[in-house]
């Protein structure tokens, strides 16, 4: 199986590059730098960039419709209107605690949402997996250290979660109608022999999960019981999370992060940071708008 090329698909260098998404509806690819409090975007048609700074920490945004955005954040999920600009609190989510912030996130085939927590300097089981859709949170799994890898199978009825403190992916059987659980959690990746963490997670048409490797410069393909496929090398050694781009979902962009390197480290990753590109066709999936 020959290698893809792997390219800059942006410059803009990201110190927690994170939560990726892509909307159809206006080609537009959406990424986060956590920690600096910043939505980037790129036009895809016509390669215009934008950066929103925002009055929060963030990690994941979703559609809900031509009006309004979702946004996953330290605070719980905010609602952002496109034209004015205009915050307002959808379901708040540990806005009591300011030692935690919002992580990974995905939507579920459902309209429903699933988001993480996590300690702000990843302390250990600070945080936890919550279930949101039509005004109802449920906590589905506390004690998570680095929530991660949140994706769906093409049908809802597998859902996919990590610890990349523990370094294992789990699946756990779903109402496909809800997108909450009906069974327990099962290990499907036991990452602790692999150089690199479990980040973050796309799952295509086909059922294949898409694994960003943190500190591994991979991308990972694995199938839905834990059998390895296959490996993509990206330039960046902290790849953090995968998204399908396109207006049929056909190709692959992974999000990286330059946090924690010192100037030598940054000097022998370059690309750290950086938006990719991965030329590969792929069976990928577009998430649905988030049910409010």
């Amino acid at each position: 199986m020959s290698e893809p090329a792997v390219s800059v698909l942006c410059e803009t260098v990201c110190e927690l590059g994170e939560g990726p998404s892509y909307e159809a509806e206006t080609q537009t690819l959406y990424w986060f730098d956590i920690v600096a409090s910043r939505l980037h975007s790129l036009h895809l048609a016509s390669h215009e960039t934008n950066v929103l700074e925002l009055p929060f920490l963030a990690s994941a945004i979703a559609r809900v419709d031509d009006e309004k955005q979702l946004f996953v954040t330290e605070h719980g999920l905010h609602l952002r209107n496109r034209q004015s600009g205009e915050w307002e609190v959808l379901c708040a989510a540990e806005e009591d605690n300011p030692q935690t912030r919002s992580n990974d996130a995905r939507v579920h085939p459902s309209g429903a949402i699933w988001f993480g927590t996590m300690g702000k300097n990843a302390e250990d089981e600070a945080g936890a997996i919550y279930w949101y859709r039509a005004g109802e949170l449920r906590q589905l799994y506390p004690r998570i250290t680095i929530p991660n890898s949140i994706c769906f199978s093409p049908d809802g009825a597998i859902a996919y979660f990590a610890d990349t403190r523990t370094n294992r992916m789990y699946r756990v059987a779903c109402n496909p109608d809800t997108g909450l659980p009906v069974d327990e959690p099962i290990l499907t990746v036991e990452g602790n022999e692999m150089v690199g963490g479990i980040d973050g997670s796309v799952c295509d048409a086909e059922g294949t999960v898409w694994n960003a490797r943190w500190g591994g410069a991979r991308l990972d393909a694995w199938s839905p019981d834990g059998q390895f496929l296959r490996s993509v090398t990206i330039p960046a050694r902290q790849a953090t999370c995968p998204v399908f781009i396109g207006d049929n979902a056909e190709r692959l962009a992974v999000t990286s992060a330059a946090a924690g390197l010192d100037e030598a480290a940054r000097g022998a990753d370059p690309e750290a940071g950086k938006l990719f590109l991965i030329d590969m066709p792929v069976n990928g999936r577009l998430d649905p708008a988030v049910v409010i």
